[in-house]
């Protein structure tokens, strides 16, 4: 813009990017229990610590809803391997989500409320093309992306809260992460879910964690899970049930052990074997799940 001598006009382009969306679990709760003052505080550590990580790994800051962190990877200069540093980025935030909470449990000068303690972080990703660029009136605009890549994007942070996971992504998000570095992130398949708004199954996967830190208890849940999914998917209920309960006993994240966990994806679909076992689906059943919210 410096180098060209002009003002920034109204307009996009459309380019290849990663959307990275994150928002904090129970935030209405924070709200409720906590002065504005003190609200204030912890939102500008708990936002400085995400944004400085996102910008780190190459990403830009959209903008901030609330708690809400909206950025993307791509643009306005191309980064070749968008979706990979997207991923690296919801881990480290993570990552520093539980540095921070114990750096909190430790102020006892000031007092931190347990939810406080407890808080949580959900993040969904998408990778694909959509519009970038300054979008709004002609006297007030911001520079920002839109699209369906986009839409998905969101989806994905408040399908994590479904599924109990806290870093979610697309196919697209999880190939082109691959692509890049074929062995440097774990993921998880979740199966394929229809979003609010969209008529097509998504398949979506958790981003659980550096390769080299995932321990041996959590690969052999997710290939419990992964055996138990597709069991699930051919219908074997009965099956898809022992393999479910199996990997339960070894998810990372467990309901009353990790703070503010109250399900993980081995929990969840021991309910939804449940009510299909008693409520089998019609024939034409892909395995997908349709929600119901947004």
């Amino acid at each position: 813009m410096v180098d060209s001598g002009s003002e920034p006009q109204l307009g996009g382009v459309e380019e290849e990017i990663t959307a990275y969306f994150s928002d904090i679990q129970a935030f209405s709760t924070f709200s409720e229990v906590l002065s504005p003052p003190r609200l204030v505080e912890l939102m500008n550590e708990y936002l400085t610590a995400c944004t400085d990580i996102v910008q780190a790994e190459g990403g830009t800051l959209d903008k901030y809803i609330g708690d809400a962190v909206v950025a993307m990877y791509g643009a306005p200069l191309a980064l070749p391997d968008h979706a990979h540093k997207a991923c690296l980025s919801a881990l480290r935030v993570q990552r520093r989500i539980a540095e921070l909470r114990t750096k909190w449990s430790h102020e006892s000068e000031k007092g931190w409320p347990e939810i406080v303690l407890g808080l949580q972080t959900r993040i969904g990703l998408n990778s694909g093309r959509a519009v970038v660029g300054n979008m709004g009136s002609t006297t007030r605009f911001s520079y920002t992306m839109m699209g369906d890549t986009v839409n998905l994007a969101a989806r994905m942070e408040s399908g994590a809260k479904f599924f109990g996971v806290y870093a979610m992504c697309t196919e697209a998000t999880r190939a082109a992460c691959v692509a890049v570095q074929a062995d440097d992130v774990v993921f998880r398949p979740l199966g394929r879910i229809v979003v609010k708004g969209r008529n097509a199954p998504v398949p979506v996967h958790e981003i659980v964690e550096l390769t080299t830190a995932v321990s041996p208890a959590t690969r052999e849940g997710l290939a419990l899970f992964a055996e138990g999914l597709a069991r699930y998917q051919a219908r074997d209920w009965d099956g898809a049930l022992e393999n479910f309960a199996a990997s339960a006993k070894l998810e990372p994240n467990q309901p009353g052990i990790n703070p503010g966990v109250t399900t993980n994806p081995s929990l969840l679909y021991q309910k939804l074997v449940l009510k299909l076992r008693a409520n089998p689906p019609a024939a034409d059943w892909d395995g997908s799940y349709t929600m119901s919210e947004k």
